[in-house]
């Protein structure tokens, strides 16, 4: 099977080439971000793509975008998308449609080399392949009223810690984690409470207004 990855973490990247040669497919292309992927399919016409779902510029939501792109684009592509968490905007967009060649799984659950292969190829050969806990969460969509419940608690916790007026660094020093986790954090918040990024609007205090309107 055919297979381009995009993925922006260059040690994963080198990891998943790696495991899947291991494993006897054809990596034809590993490229670092969205424009990259689009560009690569394009030219290689893979069997699969495999995308991380937050990629630069942003590290929001530019990989699952692209993968959209190519899934409108190249239909017969399947899409294998990897991620820490779920994005349900985007993923409800992915599972319309009755071609299949679809898999969604999170990062942090795929502990298996033999399992992650194995779903690889069953994308590839037309199943859809998704995370318990994707399934989860698009069924728990509809019931949801309030943007704030996508969080999970390090996320309230960190956006609670920013309605204190608390920089990055302080919730940092207060939670007792590198600058960076709480970046990633911070980012998340934003991605879920679908507040893209503009030149108009300041995003961080759209979160915590939203934060402060919560009953």
């Amino acid at each position: 099977m055919r297979i381009v990855i995009a993925e922006d973490s260059v040690l994963l990247r080198a990891g998943l080439v790696r495991l899947l040669a291991d494993a006897g497919e054809d990596v034809i292309a590993a490229v670092g971000d969205a424009a990259q992927l689009i560009e690569a399919v394009e030219r290689h016409a893979p069997d699969l793509a495999i995308v991380d779902v937050r990629m630069p510029p942003t590290f929001a939501d530019e990989g699952v975008r692209a993968a959209i792109e190519v899934r409108r684009r190249w239909p017969g592509v399947g899409i294998l998308l990897l991620s820490q968490y779920v994005e349900e905007r985007y993923a409800t967009d992915l599972l319309t449609g009755d071609n299949g060649k679809l898999g969604y799984l999170l990062k942090d659950r795929v502990a298996d080399v033999g399992d992650f292969v194995e779903a690889v190829r069953r994308v590839g050969d037309g199943d859809t392949v998704l995370d318990p806990e994707v399934v989860a969460q698009l069924l728990a969509r509809s019931r949801r009223r309030d943007p704030l419940d996508r969080l999970t608690a390090r996320e309230r916790e960190v956006l609670q810690l920013m309605a204190e007026g608390r920089t990055n660094s302080a919730i940092a020093h207060h939670l007792v984690v590198s600058d960076g986790a709480v970046e990633k954090h911070v980012r998340g918040i934003f991605a879920k409470l679908d507040l893209a990024p503009t030149d108009h609007d300041h995003r961080r205090v759209l979160a915590v207004l939203q934060w402060l309107g919560a009953p």
